[in-house]
């Protein structure tokens, strides 16, 4: 649907427009062009430039593209870890995506204490990232429980960075969290599938994986974590070597 190639050169705009598809992939198809714009908060206009842009005529050629490919999904009960593992290390990862972890390492470098966040399987994975850290002699703490009242806190955040995990973005608690810690003076680094979402727009720095989402029974998400692991060790790998060239 979208090549490597293509993706890499999308604009801002485009991004976010990309990003509401591989999003919607199940309601796109029956929208029309006025409709996936207001969706995604761009113009008609863009739309087609993307639809240019990626090699289709028109955009009913891409909804029929989008069809087809939706039915072959839905036979299948769930994505390979190879696929996972390509999709994200041969669409996502590039020297624009270096950039950004290398900024990341820099803020993190630079502060005093990291601050992991995540609920659900992010919070999990909040455990574990800050647990990688620690053993790289990083101080750090994590906080998965949503209501934990951070907002009860006098402590001044100005010196921390904190590392929010969430595949939406859009989860309320998150958001909340989020907010606390930017009031406290707090960095953020947020790590979600894709890049326009709320809280990658509040985040000095966002990592998204963009992987095609997976649900079960359209209720339960499976989208896989395993770039988000890649990413917490890529940075705590990075942050240990740059503290040891410092020394």
């Amino acid at each position: 649907m979208f090549n490597l190639d293509t993706i890499h050169s999308f604009t801002e705009t485009e991004r976010v427009l990309y990003d509401y598809i591989m999003q919607h992939k199940d309601t796109v198809y029956y929208m029309r062009v006025r409709d996936l714009a207001e969706a995604a908060h761009v113009s008609p206009a863009s739309v087609i430039r993307l639809m240019k842009k990626s090699g289709y005529e028109s955009f009913a050629e891409f909804k029929l593209e989008i069809r087809n490919q939706h039915k072959q999904v839905e036979t299948q009960a769930v994505f390979d870890t190879k696929e996972i593992v390509d999709e994200f290390f041969n669409r996502t990862l590039s020297n624009d995506y270096n950039k950004q972890l290398d900024k990341a390492v820099e803020m993190i470098h630079t502060a005093g204490l990291v601050i992991f966040l995540g609920i659900g399987t992010s919070g999990i994975l909040a455990e574990y990232g800050s647990r990688q850290f620690f053993n790289l002699g990083q101080r750090t703490f994590f906080v998965k429980d949503p209501f934990y009242p951070l907002g009860h806190s006098r402590e001044d955040f100005t010196d921390s960075v904190a590392i929010i995990l969430s595949v939406s973005g859009e989860t309320k608690q998150i958001l909340e969290q989020t907010e606390t810690l930017i009031e406290r003076g707090s960095k953020i680094i947020s790590i979600t599938n894709t890049s326009g979402n709320t809280l990658a727009k509040h985040s000095d720095v966002n990592l998204a994986y963009h992987l095609t989402p997976e649900t079960i029974n359209k209720t339960v998400n499976i989208t896989s974590q395993v770039p988000v692991a890649y990413l917490v060790e890529t940075l705590a790998r990075k942050n240990y070597a740059k503290r040891q060239n410092r020394i």
